[in-house]
C-alpha cells in the first residue's frame, strides 16, 4: 500500500474536479472524435484516428494516476484544524529574509503547487517547507538553496481555509 500523503481540501477538490472533467467531458468528446475518424476508412493511414487514440491513452493514463493519488491522500482542512501558533501543514507562514523582504507561503502537498491553485505555495516535503514545520513567530530557519544558504525569520503564522 502506498504511503498516505497530505493535501488541503482545496487542492483535493481541484484534483477531483480535474478527474471528473476528464472522465465525463474530455474522454467522451475524444471517443466521439475517434469514432468519426474511424468511419473514414483505412485506420493505418488515418492521422485523425491515430491522434485521437493517442489522446485517449493520455487521458486514460492521467485518470489512472489521479485515481491512485486521490485514494492515497489524507485531506487536511486548515480551517478546521485546532488553532496553534506553530506552523504545520496547511498553515500560511510569512517569513522575512536578511534584507527585510517578506514572503508569504502556504504549506501544502507537492501536488498542489500548480499555478492554477494560486501562487505562494510550498510543499511540506521541500527543504523550506520542512524547515518551517513546527516553527512559530520569531523563530529563524536556515535553508540551503542553489543560490546559497538563506536565513529566514518567521513573522506570522495564520490558519485560513
Amino acid at each position: 500500500m502506498a504511503q498516505k500523503k497530505y493535501i488541503t481540501r482545496s487542492g483535493f477538490e481541484a484534483l477531483r474536479e480535474e478527474f471528473r472533467r476528464l472522465l465525463h467531458q474530455e474522454r467522451p468528446r475524444v471517443t466521439r472524435e475517434v469514432t468519426v475518424a474511424a468511419a473514414h476508412g483505412d485506420r493505418s493511414e488515418n492521422y485523425e484516428y491515430k491522434l485521437g487514440k493517442r489522446k485517449l491513452r493520455e487521458i486514460d493514463a492521467r485518470l489512472h494516476r489521479l485515481q491512485k493519488q486521490l485514494e492515497n491522500y489524507e485531506v487536511i482542512d486548515p480551517a478546521t484544524r485546532p488553532r496553534t501558533d506553530r506552523a504545520f501543514f496547511g498553515a500560511t507562514v510569512t517569513v522575512e529574509d536578511e534584507e527585510g523582504k517578506a514572503t508569504k507561503y502556504q504549506i501544502v502537498g507537492g501536488d498542489e503547487l500548480d499555478d492554477a491553485l494560486g501562487p505562494g505555495r510550498i510543499s511540506y516535503e521541500a527543504p523550506l517547507g520542512k524547515a518551517l514545520l513546527g516553527k512559530q513567530e520569531g523563530d529563524t530557519v536556515r535553508v540551503r538553496r542553489p543560490a546559497g544558504t538563506v536565513e529566514l525569520t518567521v513573522v506570522k503564522v495564520e490558519w485560513k481555509g
